[in-house]
């Protein structure tokens, strides 16, 4: 993770960067494309500001390049860099929500954390402690994964900071709440059955999004439901529309805090093949896309997105897939914070 550098506010460097970046509403915003081009220079999200070039940060977009949790084709240790590469041609205007988030709060790009690949449980301590770190002036994050083992301490992180439970919209193909696999207990596709039996998830509130696929039985269901997860599966989003998904979600919801947890395999391979468990039948961009902006005005805490393996991800389909629904969950918290300022 990237230490934040007092006194590099006077250099000449950041003198000269400010000059070429788009400052509106009192916040430094990305790079202006008009005067450098797109896929020029260090790639940060949406060529947003490093932390240590700004006072304080409302949302921090931060990398966990770690996937020590899979359990079938590596590589999303490698996501969060690929996601910030396909982040270049994000522009500081979100028409579908009809704000500008860089403009209403101050984001910016915190780096990667440090994250050890040959211990688990140091690494899930790691994630945990950096994600405090990161929120404890009350910014909120918007993490780059890395495999979804990482979900776990960040929800600890986000449960701490709200001071209670947080509900959960998991979306994705899997249920991810098995209880082991080859006897360990943290991995990429048991992290939401440790949340709940951490009691850190708000158990009226929490549902999946866009399951499918075979099952190793009908007793994943039965656990699932007997931890209080709803299912959304991906037929149901085709067959009921957004519109309802939306409305379904919303009601079980509510006021709540709310946590995103988003792996990029809820989407058909068609629309991201870069992903370590891909399953057919899945959701497509639009539909992902349109169900996260129909979350706007709830609380969201906090989100993620994860599972991004760019060896996979031929002509970056699945990283600007997952730009775009990073950007959008940017989107969703800057409206929401300027809003309750505003209010």
């Amino acid at each position: 993770m990237l230490n934040r550098a007092r006194g590099f506010g006077e250099s000449r460097e950041k003198k000269y960067m400010e000059e070429l970046r788009v400052t509106a509403g009192g916040h430094l915003g990305p790079i202006d494309s008009s005067r450098i081009p797109r896929y020029a220079g260090a790639a940060t999200f949406a060529r947003l500001p490093r932390i240590d070039q700004v006072e304080r940060a409302d949302i921090a977009v931060v990398g966990v390049p770690f996937d020590s949790g899979v359990s079938y084709r590596p590589g999303a240790r490698f996501g969060s860099n690929h996601v910030r590469e396909a982040s270049r041609l994000l522009r500081p205007y979100n028409p579908a929500l009809d704000i500008s988030p860089f403009e209403r709060v101050q984001v910016a790009d915190a780096g990667d954390m440090a994250v050890n690949p040959f211990n688990i449980n140091e690494a899930i301590e790691t994630v945990q402690q950096n994600a405090l770190d990161l929120t404890n002036d009350g910014a909120r994050l918007v993490t780059l994964g890395g495999d979804h083992t990482i979900a776990l301490p960040l929800l600890r992180a986000a449960s701490q900071r709200a001071g209670e439970p947080v509900a959960l919209l998991h979306f994705d193909a899997h249920l991810d709440t098995w209880d082991t696999y080859f006897g360990a207990e943290y991995t990429h596709g048991t992290p939401f059955r440790r949340a709940v039996e951490e009691g850190i998830l708000d158990t009226e509130a929490i549902s999946h999004v866009g399951t499918r696929g075979p099952l190793y039985g009908v007793k994943d269901l039965e656990d699932d439901r007997r931890f209080g997860f709803g299912i959304v599966t991906s037929s149901d989003v085709f067959r009921q529309g957004v519109d309802e998904t939306v409305a379904k979600l919303r009601d079980r919801i509510g006021n709540r805090p709310l946590y995103v947890s988003i792996d990029i395999d809820v989407l058909d391979p068609a629309h991201a093949p870069g992903t370590g468990t891909p399953e057919a039948g899945g959701i497509t961009s639009r539909e992902l896309l349109e169900i996260l902006r129909g979350l706007r005005g709830m609380n969201l805490v906090g989100a993620d997105v994860v599972e991004v393996a760019p060896a996979y991800d031929h002509a970056e389909i699945t990283g600007v897939a997952a730009s775009h629904v990073a950007y959008d969950l940017v989107s969703l918290m800057a409206d929401e914070i300027s809003t309750r300022k505003e209010g």
